[in-house]
């Protein structure tokens, strides 16, 4: 397989044409090598527009959808970064390359094991790897200026936007299969003494994702 025109192909057949346009995402596809974060198995998938198993239910969202997170979240150089869910480390090595810190947190300790790994061959040190279960928030390290959930959630807990600074930015799916929809919510003005803050949020497009496990549930109705 040609590794350097497949990767090509990728960004240019699927990412481009999802609207992911900013050059340094672009660059940064070919700079950090998609396929040494995929299990060996699927290696010959690594370009593919499919979501690649990573064992213990979980996968390893489709590239073009890695790369409109990055895009919609908007990540500075300054930013310090929660990413809930590090599956292969892949994602968390595009933010860590954008950001100048990220929290990471893994349900799986297998796959923290595996995106620990994968994130020291890289040689990419400005991340913290944790073990634990960050569906319903992780203020641990906040307040942070970016948030990206890697698994849908049907309700997104109010824990998130709360623990973002001003100028911050959350991105989530939200919803129940087989409709979901993927939304950016900024913090116009932190949450204060009296318990009110103010947030924007947006519909970015519809989509569907394997949910983070133990995502919170909304009230369901029984009879």
């Amino acid at each position: 397989m040609d590794l350097e025109q497949s990767r090509f192909n990728m960004v240019e057949q699927q990412i481009r044409t999802w609207e992911v346009l900013d050059q340094e995402i672009l660059k940064l596809l070919f700079e950090v090598r998609r396929e040494e974060f995929v299990p060996a198995a699927y290696r010959s998938l690594a370009f593919v527009d499919m979501e690649i198993p990573l064992g213990y239910g979980e996968v390893m969202l489709a590239p073009k959808l890695e790369a409109r997170i990055l895009q919609e979240v908007q990540v500075k150089k300054t930013d310090r970064i929660l990413e809930v869910g590090s599956g292969s480390g892949y994602l968390t090595a595009l933010l860590a390359k954008t950001g100048e810190y990220v929290y990471s947190v893994e349900i799986v300790p297998e796959l923290k094991a595996m995106a620990e790994k994968n994130l020291y061959a890289h040689d990419i040190t400005n991340v913290t790897l944790e073990t634990g279960d960050a569906a319903h928030g992780w203020p641990q390290h906040g307040p942070y200026d970016v948030i990206v959930l890697t698994g849908s959630t049907p309700v997104l807990p109010e824990a998130f936007q709360n623990t973002l600074r001003a100028g911050g930015r959350l991105f989530a799916v939200v919803g129940d299969a087989p409709v979901m929809q993927a939304v950016l919510v900024t913090c116009v003005k932190p949450e204060d003494e009296d318990g009110t803050g103010a947030y924007n949020a947006v519909g970015l497009f519809e989509t569907c994702i394997t949910p983070l496990k133990n995502a919170k549930q909304p009230a369901r109705f029984t009879f």
